[in-house]
């Protein structure tokens, strides 16, 4: 496996993500996701029936779904697309391929 790529890093050395161009409607979802949340947490307090809790629980993991393809499109269009440009391809397709995989074994 090849060493991490070091374009995308913060003096601090963790990654800073490139998706300042969808910042907002990435913050927008979440503020969405959050009252969601609240939402299930009170149908929980108030004893609604299970599978109306359940079916809201699923509508939050397809939000956040969401979000994360949102993501992963943005890191491919930016971010692995800039490090195979500056010679450091292997390394951003090795780690976008391991999110992947974390995808998949849900």
């Amino acid at each position: 496996m090849t060493a991490a790529p070091k374009t995308g890093f913060t003096k601090t050395g963790s990654r800073r993500g490139s998706y300042q161009a969808s910042k907002q409607e990435l913050l927008l979802r979440f503020q969405r996701v959050l009252g969601q949340v609240g939402g299930i947490a009170r149908m929980v307090e108030d004893e609604r029936y299970c599978p109306e809790v359940l079916v809201q629980i699923r509508s939050v993991t397809a939000a956040l779904d969401q979000i994360g393809y949102l993501l992963l499109r943005e890191h491919l269009a930016h971010c692995v697309s800039d490090g195979i440009r500056n010679g450091e391809g292997d390394a951003y397709l090795d780690e976008v391929m391991e999110v992947i995989r974390g995808y998949s074994r849900r």
